[in-house]
C-alpha cells in the first residue's frame, strides 16, 4: 500500500499551526519554512487572516463526531481551495506535484493544502485518524500516522499521564 505523504506532511503542519497558532504573518512565514514550504512570494498580512480561515475550517473537521459530517466539511474546504493540480520543478530538485495554482500567497497556499493533504489522509489512512487528545483537560490536536492507527493521546506523557489517572482510580 502506498501512503501519500502530502497528506501526512501537511496535516502534521496543520496540527502544529492550530494547537500554537502564530501571532504575525512572519511567525506564520517561520514556521512553514521550517516544514519545508518553499514561499515563492512575500508574506503579507492577509495570509494570516486566510490562514486563520482555514485553521478555523480544519479544526472543525477534527471536531465532527460522525465520518459523513467530516466529509462533508473537508468537501467544503476543497470546494474553497479548488484548484487544478500541477507539476512543477519550482526548487530544481526534481518534478512534483502541487495542488495549488503558481505563486499563490501563503494564506491560500496554505487553505489548498490542509484541504488537499486532509483529504489524502483521511482516506488513505482511515476517517477516523485525526482527532483531539483522550486526556480530558489536553485539546491537542494530532493526525495518527500510527501504524495501528489506535493512537488515543497526542504524546506519550499524556499517555502516561492517563494511564498513572487509571491506575490510581482502580487502586482506590
Amino acid at each position: 500500500m502506498h501512503l501519500n505523504p502530502y497528506g501526512e506532511d501537511a496535516v502534521n503542519l496543520a496540527a502544529d499551526l492550530a494547537n500554537r497558532r502564530p501571532a504575525d504573518a512572519e511567525e506564520l512565514a517561520e514556521r512553514c519554512r521550517a516544514a519545508g514550504l518553499t514561499l515563492e512570494r512575500p508574506v503579507a498580512a492577509g495570509d494570516l487572516a486566510r490562514a486563520r480561515e482555514a485553521l478555523d475550517a480544519w479544526e472543525a473537521v477534527v471536531d465532527a463526531t460522525a465520518e459523513h459530517e467530516r466529509a462533508e466539511r473537508v468537501n467544503a474546504m476543497l470546494a474553497g481551495a479548488a484548484a487544478h493540480p500541477r507539476l512543477t520543478d519550482h526548487t530544481g530538485g526534481g518534478w512534483h506535484l502541487h495542488y495549488r495554482e503558481a505563486r499563490q500567497p501563503l494564506g491560500a497556499l496554505l487553505f489548498s493544502l490542509i484541504a488537499v493533504g486532509t483529504a489524502l489522509h483521511l482516506s488513505g489512512r482511515g476517517m477516523h485518524r485525526l482527532r483531539r487528545c483522550a486526556v480530558t483537560e489536553c485539546v491537542t490536536i494530532f493526525a495518527d500516522t500510527s501504524r495501528t492507527g489506535r493512537r488515543r493521546y497526542c504524546t506519550q506523557r499524556c499517555a502516561n499521564r492517563d494511564a498513572v489517572r487509571r491506575h490510581r482510580a482502580r487502586a482506590a
